[in-house]
C-alpha cells in the first residue's frame, strides 16, 4: 500500500470518527437541554421555596452556610434541591425523630401501638425522608444533565480536532510521494568489497 493510499484511508478514518463524535455532541447536549427542563419543570410545580432571608428558620447553623444564599427563592434547580434535601429536611427530620431514622422509630411504634405520639412522629418522619428521597432525585438527575452538558463540549471539541487532523491529512495526501515500484528484476549491481 502506498503513502497516498494509506493517507487517505487514515483521513477517511478521522472523518468517521469526527461525525461520531458530533452525533454523540448533539446527542449528549439534547440530554442535557431535557435534563434541566424536566428537573425545572417538576421543582417548580411543587412551589417549594427557601425561607426568607433573616427568617427562624435560617437562624440554625446547620442550615445557614448552605441555605442563607437562597433566601426567599424558588427551589428550581437540582443544586438548589440538593441543599434543601441535606440542609434543610435532614435537619429537621433528625430534629423531629431525636436523631433516629425512620426504620428505628417504625420498630419502636410497631412494638408500641398505642403510643399516637409515636405513630405521629413516624408519619412526619417517613414523609420527611420520603421529600428528602424525591428531591436528592432531582439533584442527580440535574447533575447527570450537567454532565451531559461538559461531555457534550468535549465530543464537539473531538469532533473538530478529528476534522482538522483530517484535512490535514488529506493535504498530506497530495503532496505524499509514493516510493517507485519495485523492479521485478534483481539487482545485478556488483558488490566491491574495500
Amino acid at each position: 500500500m502506498g503513502r497516498k493510499t494509506l493517507d487517505r484511508l487514515l483521513a477517511a478514518g478521522g472523518l468517521v470518527v469526527a461525525a461520531v463524535l458530533l452525533i454523540a455532541s448533539a446527542l449528549l447536549y439534547w440530554a442535557h437541554s431535557f435534563v434541566d427542563h424536566e428537573v425545572h419543570t417538576q421543582l417548580a410545580a411543587q412551589k417549594i421555596y427557601f425561607p426568607a432571608k433573616g427568617s427562624e428558620s435560617l437562624a440554625d447553623p446547620q442550615i445557614k452556610p448552605y441555605l442563607e444564599k437562597y433566601a426567599g427563592k424558588q427551589l428550581v434547580n437540582g443544586t438548589q434541591a440538593h441543599a434543601y434535601a441535606d440542609h434543610f429536611i435532614a435537619v429537621h427530620v433528625a430534629k423531629i425523630g431525636g436523631g433516629q431514622t425512620y426504620a428505628q422509630l417504625s420498630s419502636a411504634a410497631l412494638a408500641n401501638p398505642d403510643d399516637a405520639a409515636l405513630a405521629g412522629k413516624v408519619q412526619t418522619v417517613f414523609r420527611g425522608e420520603t421529600l428528602r428521597g424525591l428531591l436528592l432525585d432531582a439533584y442527580a438527575f440535574g447533575k447527570m444533565g450537567e454532565i451531559a452538558f461538559w461531555a457534550a463540549g468535549v465530543a464537539l471539541l473531538g469532533a473538530i480536532v478529528m476534522t482538522v487532523l483530517s484535512a490535514l491529512g488529506f493535504a498530506h495526501a497530495r503532496g505524499a510521494l509514493d516510493p517507485p515500484p519495485a523492479s521485478s528484476e534483481p539487482d545485478r549491481t556488483p558488490l566491491v568489497v574495500a
